[in-house]
């Protein structure tokens, strides 16, 4: 039998004497897909940032083929054949797709010059190969989350490795979007290639990976063969514990009206959108990528240039040109990309949570630190934010207490309808659950909630009733009674 492309044993790091990991095992045999599972803080992303040569390792051994590999930067791990899809994207904003896929790497012609012809067409073979539908010229800043998503996909297929690692990789994409990347897995698997899968999807991990292994708190718990394993023990060797359900709900729609909209347009893809929303309402909008979901939040949450339309509060009539406009009347905006737009990375936890409610913890131009301190407080208490102090950069938390942080800011602000893009996205099981809750109570208590998602299963588990946008029109409405994922896909497509 050939060795495995990749083996990892025992590997242990720590950060300032804090133990990120204490014992990192994995093994990834040819043509296959292994998934990597584990929540927040369970030690995945330094276990990958050590295989890919981004962190040193205190002590254990990583084989390539056999042979045992030291790759002191990411550079060495990709001459080895090891490419990595990251889940935090880091693009260059300013250059086209052709660039960020060919970046550091540039076809030359004469006297040195990059030959962006041969880069172009390179680069739009690649991206129609996969079935992207990105013209390789744009310029970065003109996509959208998930197009820059199916870019860094497309970057890392671009090394041709024979190892790929993909950490959350769905993340930003819609189920449409996500098969064309499992075909392309299907694809590699057929070549020989083996891929590292991490996804907090459950569903994605028993549709696409042969194998899994499984983290938690720094240390390996298991792994074994999907094909041996029930969602529910994943679950469990996931979190520690068992989850009796995966969805929290507990809200009963009423028959007031808490957000009305009538024949809401804009530049940015939506045309003539009206629905209603009532208290203790969950309200799902679905869709695929580009069909004009996250754009009617922009409009709602006055991001956007106002292009016609009515909005309506509690039946009154309202006007909504600016983010603060929103937030006096009683409006909230969870944005899909919390790291981009949702959070101050460079800021504490504390800054974070009131940032929008400067105003009213102060006394005119000067913040009180007391009120901040305690309003800060009260909002780690509400979400159970896992941090050591409210004066911790909120960049240290893991993916879900980042989200907590968020859902804390706007809380703070005593909301009357939470408008929530992908609120889910990127957190594990655990913290999912915990979203849900916080999802549940607040419509329970008579708020009102607008979720976009590209989880169906979130979907049929969280909403009341769902609206289908297409083409940035509504195809659809349905009822909970109503709702199927079959519905739901036919409605969008």
């Amino acid at each position: 039998m050939p060795p495995p492309l990749l083996e990892v044993k025992e590997v242990t790091k720590s950060f300032g004497g804090v133990t990120a990991l204490s014992d990192g095992r994995f093994k990834l045999e040819r043509g296959t897909v292994h998934a990597l599972c584990g929540g927040n803080g369970a030690g995945k992303s330094t276990f990958l940032s050590i295989v890919m040569g981004i962190q040193p390792r205190d002590s254990g051994s990583i084989l390539r083929d056999g042979a045992e590999v030291t790759f002191r930067t990411p550079g060495q791990a990709l001459a080895a054949g090891i490419s990595i899809i990251e889940q935090e994207l880091s693009p260059v904003p300013a250059m086209t797709v052709a660039e960020n896929i060919y970046l550091g790497r540039e076809p030359l012609a004469v006297f040195g010059r990059v030959d962006f012809r041969t880069m172009n067409a390179n680069a739009q073979a690649l991206l129609d190969e996969l079935h992207f539908g990105i013209d390789a010229r744009t310029v970065m800043m003109d996509l959208s989350v998930a197009e820059l998503q199916l870019v860094e996909i497309a970057k890392a297929l671009s090394y041709d490795a024979e190892i790929i690692i993909m950490d959350e990789p769905t993340s930003a994409l819609g189920e449409a979007e996500a098969d064309q990347l499992f075909a392309a897995i299907a694809t590699l698997k057929a070549q020989g290639k083996g891929i590292v899968y991490v996804s907090h999807r459950l569903s994605e991990i028993f549709e696409i990976a042969d194998s899994y292994t499984v983290f938690r708190d720094g240390a390996y718990v298991g792994s074994g063969a999907i094909s041996d394993v029930t969602r529910e023990a994943l679950i469990q060797m996931i979190v520690g514990r068992p989850l009796t359900e995966e969805f929290v709900k507990e809200n009963v729609p009423g028959t007031d009206q808490a957000l009305s909209v009538r024949g809401l347009n804009s530049l940015n893809h939506v045309k003539d959108v009206s629905f209603d929303v009532h208290r203790g309402e969950i309200l799902a909008v679905f869709g695929l990528m580009g069909s004009g979901r996250s754009e009617i939040f922009e409009r709602l949450f006055g991001l956007v240039e106002d292009m016609g339309g009515e909005i309506a509060l509690d039946g009154k009539p309202i006007r909504v040109s600016s983010p603060a406009q929103a937030i006096d009347h009683g409006l909230a905006f969870v944005t899909e990309d919390r790291k981009g737009s949702g959070l101050v990375l460079s800021a504490s936890v504390r800054a974070n949570i009131c940032m929008a409610q400067l105003a009213e913890l102060g006394f005119g131009p000067v913040m009180s630190p007391q009120r901040e301190g305690k309003a800060a407080r009260d909002m780690i208490d509400k979400f159970r934010i896992k941090t050591a102090t409210d004066l911790l950069d909120v960049a240290g938390l893991s993916g879900g207490n980042q989200q907590k942080v968020v859902l804390g800011k706007w809380f703070l602000t005593e909301p009357k309808v939470l408008l929530l893009d992908e609120p889910t996205r990127g957190v594990d099981v655990g913290a999912k659950r915990e979203i849900y809750r916080v999802m549940s109570d607040f419509a329970a208590a008579g708020g009102a909630v607008v979720m976009v998602s590209s989880e169906t299963d979130e979907v049929l588990g969280m909403a009341d009733r769902a609206i289908v946008m297409r083409d940035g029109t509504i195809s659809g409405e349905l009822s909970r009674a109503e709702l199927s994922a079959d519905r739901l896909v036919h409605l969008a497509a």
